[in-house]
């Protein structure tokens, strides 16, 4: 579904991502990881639009994608979600959510028929909520949900999600990567997953990418990136002799 080859991408003298190249299959959920500083988000708003690349390819359904720009790509099929989520704090829950689908349609849906959408969407990720209310009280656990819910609104064939578990506790985050497996499983999305955070997001994608100082050092199933010793040395620093 989604190609990416020799992906370079500079901020002035400094090479934030080095010739990454990965692969995405239709259905699956990869995982996009690495410490701090790695690259990951880089990579990730290379695909979502939000930067363009120096050099390289970014290939969706077949088609070149690289350079375009966001609203483009959200368009063709790319949903994605914010680290820190911004909601539209005059609008409420369900207007949020409803003008995403507008958004992701390019005004081609009725006001009604967006409403009917985001509905369906705030049940899909149970956000318990009064949809007519505002996103004032809601906390840290329920924006995530938001955000997600905005992402699906638009309509995606691939989802990108942007650390999805930032800012929760430890209940909620395996809430939360429940969520993204329910709705794979749901909806037939596939789903990029960028996160720090290994320990849960290892038992639910079916493959992982590991990035240190903008290169690819891993791809693999996740037992076997648990297992090897440059990740094992990126994120937990090399063994003293």
């Amino acid at each position: 579904m989604l190609a990416v080859e020799g992906l370079v991408k500079r901020f002035g003298g400094f090479l934030a991502v080095n010739q990454v190249s990965f692969e995405v299959r239709a259905g699956e959920i990869l995982g996009l990881i690495g410490p701090n500083g790695s690259g990951k988000s880089t990579t990730f708003n290379l695909i979502a639009g939000n930067l363009r690349p120096n050099s390289g390819s970014i290939r969706f359904n077949g088609k070149e994608i690289g350079g375009q720009s966001a609203h483009a790509i959200c368009r063709q099929g790319i949903g994605r979600t914010f680290q820190i989520p911004r909601p539209f704090r005059r609008l409420s829950v369900i207007e949020n959510v409803a003008l995403a689908a507008y958004y992701g349609e390019a005004g081609r849906i009725s006001r009604t028929q967006a409403q009917r959408r985001a509905a369906e969407v705030l049940d899909m990720v149970d956000l318990a909520v009064d949809p007519t209310a505002s996103t004032a009280g809601l906390g840290a656990a329920a924006l995530k949900k938001l955000e997600l819910a905005r992402a699906l609104a638009t309509g995606p064939k691939l989802l990108l999600a942007d650390e999805s578990l930032g800012g929760l506790d430890p209940a909620e985050m395996e809430r939360a990567a429940h969520l993204l497996g329910d709705i794979r499983g749901r909806l037939g999305i596939t789903i990029v997953w960028v996160e720090h955070i290994m320990g849960v997001l290892m038992r639910v994608v079916d493959r992982v990418i590991v990035l240190d100082h903008g290169e690819k050092i891993f791809e693999g199933r996740p037992a076997q990136a648990a297992a090897d010793p440059r990740v094992i040395e990126v994120y937990l620093g090399k063994a003293q002799a």
